[in-house]
């Protein structure tokens, strides 16, 4: 599970209560059916790795892997079984004798990885392990994250602010906003469809549109809800609980916002026309920004289209239907009761 949301939500200050490094004011702290709210950290056999490695300088890779089962009072031979194991589950076999400062900033992280495991701890815990590293770096290491995790089958708690390393490694994402939780769900679910405003303008790149419903058709295999934003009448799929005057805000992902050929209009719900501000060729995709009567939307171009799009100026037509709409007091208050203090 994976604690995810902007500096100073709470994720931390979360995970260090699960450490026992900070006493929660309410609540319980359960590991299974063990209450060990009122456990010092090292009564409660966690693993917790920092955002620096934090090894012994002076100490060999092997001696820091092999610390915490010395300081519990483990045999030798145990201890250099272990260890052996722990370096072959993090790919550094034969690195035992080196010292830290022999190691690169991933190895090192490894090795940091390795000695937490290696006392075989009941919960992992992670607080931004990967942001003192470099982003090839990250990339690599966050699917050896994952990989350990599914190897030793350990329940693991991740923070982190970075979207993607969220969605690589996690089963679950809890997304917090000033210390509550917003949303908990799978990648897919908080993606395709958030249950805030905060949500929706967090994960990911959204066009937002304010406005009022003005129309629900509840009937149908697929019920539409008809809104009226910045002048534009657009059409979504029906949101429960929706009523003909409320204050919504319509979010668009630029990727599922297409250019409009000619005799294609047929093939979205929505189609709105405006002129070309600015592209932004990025290689793999094109950011087209298009003033639609004063609001910029955005358009997300990928394939041979990014191309023909880099010399055209004047009036496109923008189509879309996947359109997620969310009350428009969600981003100042929680959506339902699913939303709880963290």
């Amino acid at each position: 599970m994976t604690l995810l949301g902007p500096s100073g939500c709470g994720k931390t200050t979360t995970l260090r209560m699960v450490a026992g490094l900070i006493e929660p004011t309410s609540g319980r702290i359960s590991f299974d059916d063990r209450d060990v709210t009122s456990l010092p950290p090292r009564k409660r056999n966690i693993g917790f790795v920092f955002q620096t490695p934090a090894l012994f300088p002076h100490l060999s890779v092997a001696d820091n892997v092999g610390f915490g089962l010395s300081v519990k009072g483990a045999q030798k031979d145990a201890i250099r079984a272990r260890v052996d194991e722990m370096l072959t589950l993090v790919e550094l076999t034969g690195y035992g004798a080196r010292l830290p400062a022999q190691l690169s900033g991933g190895q090192q992280q490894r090795v940091a990885l390795a000695r937490v495991l290696a006392t075989d701890p009941t919960v992992l815990l992670f607080d931004e392990p990967l942001s003192a590293l470099d982003r090839n770096l990250r990339d690599t290491l966050k699917y050896s994250i994952l990989d350990l995790q599914r190897k030793t089958r350990k329940t693991a708690i991740y923070v982190t602010h970075d979207q993607s390393e969220a969605f690589a490694i996690s089963d679950r994402i809890v997304v917090m906003n000033a210390g509550r939780i917003e949303q908990i769900g799978t990648q897919t679910d908080i993606y395709l469809h958030p249950e805030t405003s905060f949500v929706a303008e967090f994960i990911g790149a959204n066009n937002g549109l304010r406005g009022k419903v003005t129309g629900v058709d509840g009937t149908g295999d697929e019920p539409f809800v008809t809104f009226v934003a910045d002048g534009l009448t657009l059409r979504s799929r029906a949101r429960r609980g929706l009523s003909v005057g409320q204050a919504v805000v319509g979010y668009i992902r630029p990727e599922n916002v297409a250019v409009v050929t000619d005799g294609a209009e047929g093939e979205y719900d929505n189609v709105v026309e405006g002129v070309i501000d600015r592209l932004i060729f990025e290689g793999a995709t094109a950011q087209l920004r298009v003033d639609v009567g004063g609001r910029e939307l955005r358009a997300d171009v990928t394939g041979n289209e990014r191309l023909t799009l880099i010399e055209r100026h004047g009036r496109v037509r923008l189509g879309f239907s996947e359109v997620t709409l969310i009350p428009a007091t969600d981003d100042r208050a929680p959506a339902d009761e699913d939303a709880v203090d963290a």
